[in-house]
């Protein structure tokens, strides 16, 4: 009885203490997102938390800024652009790593996530150099290619995890009632790894949307991408419209995440 006793009372302040954290930790991760959010309806000039009074001035007027509208768009399309791409090819290259064995499967694994080892800086510095051989320096083209190798490993680990868990005896049964390949794949496999599909294309187009190294040395001549567009705002201005531009992002991944859940559900994705 004291036994039990003494463990309960240990196992208490454990718990306690752990709460605590948790509670800390979220405090700190939302704190930036409660502060930018509430800034960007404030009446006043300047950025501040808390608003003073409430207004939807600053969100007219980003929609007012062509600048900054141009690079909204341009995020946009870029950044849809790559969630199909590199969804469409981290399928391919997960299912061809599952029929690596051995040792050069890890090396198969370490090049399918290289771009998240080496920094995005070098990467941009190489990626300019190719680019300007193959003549597609400072092109929407060049860009785009930025985007995608720098989004492909954020689809590839999420969709190469979902295919991990289904079981190959489904596909071998598949082929035992004269289903093809193709149709294996289509009305078996894809169904089942269709959560780890959605969360990867979702994030490939936050990471896409939010890259700012690789689209400040790729940008095509004219064109910047949201963030770009943000940077260059700041630099000569500080009014909340770079808060309301902020929001709409942050808004953008939330409603990512909720297509998700609506779609295939985030228990599933996870």
């Amino acid at each position: 009885m004291s036994d039990a006793t003494s463990t309960f009372s240990y196992q208490r302040p454990v718990g306690l203490t752990y709460g605590v954290l948790i509670v800390v930790l979220y405090v700190f991760l939302m704190a930036p997102l409660v502060m930018i959010i509430g800034a960007s309806f404030t009446e006043s000039l300047m950025i501040e938390f808390p608003p003073k009074g409430l207004s939807m001035q600053w969100y007219v007027e980003f929609f007012n800024r062509q600048d900054l509208v141009d690079g909204l768009l341009m995020s946009l399309r870029i950044g849809a652009i790559t969630a199909i791409v590199t969804t469409a090819v981290a399928v391919m290259a997960a299912m061809a790593g599952q029929v690596i064995s051995g040792r050069l499967s890890g090396w198969f694994q370490l090049g399918m996530t290289l771009p998240l080892l080496v920094p995005e800086l070098l990467t941009a510095v190489g990626l300019l150099f190719f680019l300007y051989k193959i003549e597609l320096g400072r092109t929407v083209v060049g860009l785009q290619m930025g985007h995608i190798l720098m989004s492909f490993p954020y689809a590839y680990v999420s969709i190469a995890a979902a295919l991990r868990q289904v079981p190959g005896s489904l596909e071998e049964a598949s082929a035992s009632l004269g289903a093809t390949g193709w149709q294996t794949f289509r009305l078996v496999i894809l169904p089942l790894i269709m959560p780890g599909l959605a969360m990867g294309a979702i994030f490939a187009f936050i990471n896409s949307f939010d890259l700012y190294t690789i689209s400040l040395l790729l940008k095509p001549l004219g064109g910047n991408t949201l963030p770009l567009a943000l940077f260059d705002f700041l630099t000569y201005e500080f009014k909340p419209t770079a808060a309301a531009a902020a929001t709409l992002s942050i808004l953008l991944s939330i409603g990512g995440v909720a297509l998700v859940q609506k779609l295939v559900g985030l228990q599933r994705a996870f």
